[in-house]
């Protein structure tokens, strides 16, 4: 197959810079492309292979592609049985890992890899070494490379182990101007018309690029870098809160790369300027400007708010919804102030005790939801219920083992199997009340509170998390979908109240990530919280239920309305009303308690 020349693609210079300097120095770590479809992510990827300059022996480094559906014995290598048979050897046949020892290993929509093979991923890229081993039988061999991965955010995050494995990473722009689009399909059809005279007349700027980092590859040794530049770099990722020293490395090693490609003797602030977005995209916690973000005070009374000719925010759908959730009840607000009319607030978590689940027999469960149950100690044939996820169990025959048990004789007159448990991964999506009437008596603070107790339970099970917030007319993710983080209190404090409540857009949108999910991952089980004072005039009886979902009502009110119980059995969901001043009306969702939602 015919690949379209580096040298051609128009625009995306950053990325061609950020491709070239791995191709300098693979220590960077690889690149990772985020961006939409159709942004010349693989194209650029695949075309980087044809400028790669030859190594001292004349060969060019290879450029393997790993494929999404590969098994775990293409990707480490497995045992030569044809060499057995026939020779009655133990030969290894090699496996993609060491195929791409000393080149690029390049896997496409790599944030749909699957787990089995992230894992085997991240083993290798810590230790530089791929152990094969399998029945007594044992088998290394070096496994350096630079790794090239290409994803589309909306198809799901990448799990936080691998991404921090990537040392640079770019995300692309979704839009063009008319020019540049023009520009593109007018190469990409010469190209298609005919691939070898479009790629001659390229061959020079081609041979000149290869040239270019021949030179830059020979030059990188001699780069000095002055003791400022590492003091710069420090300064800069300690701002950034990046974790560990990972981003320090790699910063320093794409600088020093970089004044190589220039053709410059040393570092210069250029070269760190220039790299750094790339190095901290997928590292920084912290803003650069957070240290001068100070939170806004919380609200209490209607000293703040805007004077009564400000119209009123119809974003959330209506003006009825709108006036409950911007003049809540004086038990809520403090007896004056309209929380919906004033700008988004900012409410820090308020952490409260756990405690298990109400059992499913004293739970106000509606019709639609029992009739959709499942049960909580299976969900299926041969699947049991582990801690976080469900096991099943699958076999397949086990070369090394049969050709022991047979002693190399031919046929065979034993096969062994080899039995595997593949887990059913976990998502929890979490659905937060952020609307105005939430800030009375610190609700959203408290229900951050649950929220954060959700995500470090869902963290000691390894399993992933969601959070939406719906409020302010609108719905916005807090936490994008992933395995959950060790802390998230500092995300869920950035998280602002205020405005109406578009409960309904929230469901769409969760019916809709939902879908997205488990048509990705068949077997992904997703359990949905929505945590909501209720207050809302929205009807969401129209909609189809939500399946395997608790509504945690936080009304708290002497005089509670009710709403949330209407929600729930509009949704067919549980219904699980919360007491922030007794600790033992706060569900947990430790996933092997008794009476949860499994």
């Amino acid at each position: 197959m015919s690949e379209f020349p580096f040298a051609a693609v128009v625009g995306q210079e950053p990325l061609k810079t950020a491709l070239l300097l791995n191709a300098i120095n693979p220590r960077i770590g690889g690149v990772l492309i985020s961006g939409p479809r159709g942004s010349a992510k693989s194209t650029l990827a695949r075309a980087l292979a044809a400028v790669l300059p030859k190594d001292g022996n004349g060969r060019k480094p290879p450029f393997v592609t790993l494929p999404l559906g590969a098994s775990e014995d293409r990707l480490v290598g497995s045992l030569d049985l044809n060499k057995v048979l026939a020779d009655r050897e133990a030969t290894f046949h090699d496996g993609l890992l060491a195929k791409a020892h000393g080149g690029v290993l390049y896997v496409d929509e790599v944030n749909l890899l699957p787990d089995m093979l992230v894992d085997l991923l991240l083993d290798v890229a810590a230790s530089g070494v791929n152990v094969v081993e399998r029945d007594g039988i044992s088998h290394s061999h070096p496994a350096r490379f630079s790794l090239i991965g290409t994803m589309n955010p909306d198809e799901g995050e990448l799990r936080p182990q691998l991404l921090d494995r990537f040392g640079l990473c770019l995300e692309q722009a979704g839009t063009m101007s008319i020019d540049e689009r023009i520009a593109i399909v007018q190469q990409r059809d010469a190209f298609d018309r005919d691939p070898e005279a479009y790629k001659a007349q390229f061959a020079a700027e081609q041979a000149a690029l290869m040239q270019q980092l021949e030179d830059a590859q020979q030059a990188l040794a001699t780069v000095s870098t002055e003791s400022w530049v590492y003091a710069n770099i420090a300064q800069r990722c300690e701002a950034a809160g990046v974790e560990g020293l990972r981003a320090d490395v790699t910063w320093h090693r794409a600088a020093q790369a970089h004044a190589a490609w220039r053709g410059a003797a040393s570092v210069s602030q250029a070269d760190i300027d220039t790299v750094e977005p790339w190095v901290l995209a997928h590292r920084r916690t912290r803003s650069s400007d957070a240290g001068s973000d100070a939170q806004p005070p919380e609200q209490s009374g209607g000293s703040s708010s805007p004077p009564p000719s400000t119209p009123p925010d119809r974003s959330s759908g209506g003006g009825e919804e709108h006036r409950n959730n911007a003049a809540p009840s004086d038990s809520q607000n403090g007896g004056s102030g309209q929380w919906g009319a004033m700008p988004p607030q900012a409410q820090q978590v308020i952490s409260s005790p756990a405690s298990p689940w109400p059992d499913a027999s004293s739970s106000k469960v509606s019709s639609r939801a029992a009739s959709s149950a499942e049960s909580p100690a299976t969900s299926g044939s041969g699947q049991t219920q582990g801690r976080g996820r469900s096991q099943v169990t699958t076999s397949r025959l086990d070369g090394f083992a049969t050709l022991i048990a047979n002693r190399g004789q031919w046929p065979w007159q034993q096969l062994k199997m080899r039995k595997s448990r593949a887990g059913q991964a976990t998502a929890h999506l979490v659905l937060l009340d952020t609307s105005g009437s939430t800030l009375g008596q610190r609700l959203l603070g408290q229900a951050k509170g649950l929220v954060e107790s959700l995500v470090s339970q869902a963290y000691a099970a390894r399993e992933q998390v969601a959070v939406l917030g719906f409020g302010n007319g609108g719905v916005v993710s807090i936490l994008s979908r992933r395995r959950a983080p060790k802390n998230a209190r500092s995300t869920l404090d950035s998280a602002k109240g205020g405005g109406g409540t578009p409960l309904r857009e929230a469901i769409i949108e969760a019916k809709r990530l939902i879908c997205q999910w488990k048509r990705r991952e068949p077997g992904l089980r997703v359990r949905t919280y929505l945590i909501t004072d209720g207050r809302t005039r929205e009807t969401v009886d129209d909609l189809a239920p939500l399946d395997d979902c608790l509504l945690i009502d936080t009304e708290q009110s002497k005089v509670k309305r009710g709403q949330g119980a209407r929600i729930a059995q509009q949704l067919g969901a549980r219904y699980w009303p919360v007491s922030f001043g007794n600790p033992s009306m706060v569900p947990t969702v430790s996933a092997h308690q008794p009476g949860n939602l499994s």
